[in-house]
């Protein structure tokens, strides 16, 4: 059984990894990182990557996902969610809330990178999302058609 005592702080020691399974990320709490963090390497973030499918890594820089909804208030209801998850784990997202979708960009502003509390974060979200988020429903409009 894998515990959260098992894993390192965002900033390890000397030699210890800084990648933790993705079966519990959603449930840690990541201390923010200063600006002498390194930004994960490809070979750290590949493993990461794998377990959000929904998320798009944009240039090894930050993590992207695009959420369907079926108008502008359910896309500003759905950020306003977000935002409370993001403000309780003190790590903010980029939000573009536009009618119909919910764009999602998540990065360490400190160091212009991704860190593994990008990934907390983003696993965080998902749970907000749960798993039908994602699709386009047919709005109330063309459904009454």
């Amino acid at each position: 059984m894998i515990r959260r005592a098992d894993f390192p702080p965002c900033e390890p020691s000397e030699g210890e990894a800084r990648i933790r399974p993705m079966s519990v990320l959603s449930k840690l709490k990541c201390p923010p990182c200063s600006g002498s963090t390194p930004a994960l390497t490809a070979g750290e973030i590949a493993p990461l990557a794998k377990e959000l499918p929904s998320w798009e890594i944009v240039a090894g820089h930050h993590l992207h996902r695009t959420v369907a909804t079926e108008e502008f208030v359910d896309a500003l209801a759905l950020a306003t969610r977000i935002g409370r998850v993001a403000e309780k784990a003190g790590h903010h997202p980029d939000l573009l809330v536009a009618y119909g979708r919910l764009g999602i960009d998540i990065f360490t502003h400190k160091i212009d990178g991704l860190t593994t509390g990008d990934f907390i974060l983003a696993a965080k979200i998902d749970e907000v999302l749960g798993p039908a988020r994602g699709k386009r429903r047919p709005s109330k409009k063309s459904a009454k058609r």
